[in-house]
């Protein structure tokens, strides 16, 4: 599922972590690597934070949305190394 630009204004997406998603499906749309590996690691800590203590480790699997975003960054990162091997 790719969340839409209406979705915000109807309130349907108000979390952080589903505003930074928003924005790394349009970097991953631009293929922007670099903006993307950072948009993923601000997701990681929105989803984190608050979470357990020093010793706390995550268990939860990612939603089926976050999944597809992150397959497809390995793929453009795939394909630009391929690109420059040959």
């Amino acid at each position: 599922m790719t969340v839409k630009a209406e979705d915000f204004e109807n309130n349907k997406y108000i979390r952080l972590s589903d505003r930074i998603l928003f924005a790394l499906e349009m970097a991953l749309d631009q293929k922007d690597v670099d903006i993307s590996d950072n948009l993923v690691r601000a997701l990681e800590l929105a989803m984190t934070r608050n979470t357990g203590g020093g010793e706390f480790i995550e268990r939860r699997d990612y939603p089926p949305e976050i999944d597809d975003a992150l397959n497809r960054l390995q793929a453009i990162k795939d394909e630009k190394a391929a690109k420059q091997n040959g």
